[in-house]
């Protein structure tokens, strides 16, 4: 089940670059347009809003999967295994519950605005509450996989914690992990 998962991922983290180079096309020559020639391209913010929704959509699938928000774990990692199974799995069905109120408003909310047309572009707005739906059913998946594992037994420790302390200690980590494999290497 993991390389189905991991190619959905990775087509997230490709639609992710071609997201980000689509705003950026859009907003910069949105600008150049209008201080060289005054006058622009109409549907550009709109657009650049839609995507920098998707984006942040996309990008919290992939965060979910790779444990990469932040978070802390000051007391759960003072837990034995046991206690932080627990803790874990009673985390999962919190955030499950969590993704179904995103899902159950964001459905609510393309319903609303299958109709209804954006001003300038005449999309439907359908697509631009639909970032949610897409975020639910994915995060959804991951967090089943994951409290599977838990319930199952086969979860390590490593997967019981769900975020990050920050970016920089991710980095420090990689880097010391870099570093003890060069040396286990010499």
């Amino acid at each position: 089940m993991n390389r189905p998962v991991d190619a959905l991922c990775r087509l997230f983290e490709a639609l992710l670059v071609i997201l980000l180079a689509l705003m950026v096309i859009l907003v910069f020559g949105n600008v150049v347009l209008r201080y060289a020639l005054n006058s622009g391209i109409a549907v550009s913010e709109e657009v650049s809003r839609w995507l920098f929704v998707w984006m942040v959509f996309l990008g919290a699938v992939v965060a979910l999967k790779e444990h990469g928000h932040l978070g802390t774990d000051m007391l759960v990692s003072r837990l034995p295994l046991a206690g932080k199974k627990v803790f874990a799995a009673v985390a999962h069905v919190m955030m499950l519950y969590a993704t179904w109120l995103l899902f159950s408003g964001s459905w609510a909310q393309v319903v609303i605005n299958r109709e209804v047309l954006a001003p300038v572009s005449g999309a439907s707005m359908a697509i631009f509450y639909g970032a949610g739906l897409v975020f639910a059913g994915c995060s959804a998946l991951l967090l089943l996989m994951q409290l599977w594992l838990i319930v199952s037994g086969t979860a390590t420790e490593a997967d019981l914690s769900m975020s990050q302390e920050s970016e920089e200690m991710a980095q420090l980590e990689a880097m010391h992990l870099d570093q003890s494999q060069t040396f286990k290497k010499r």
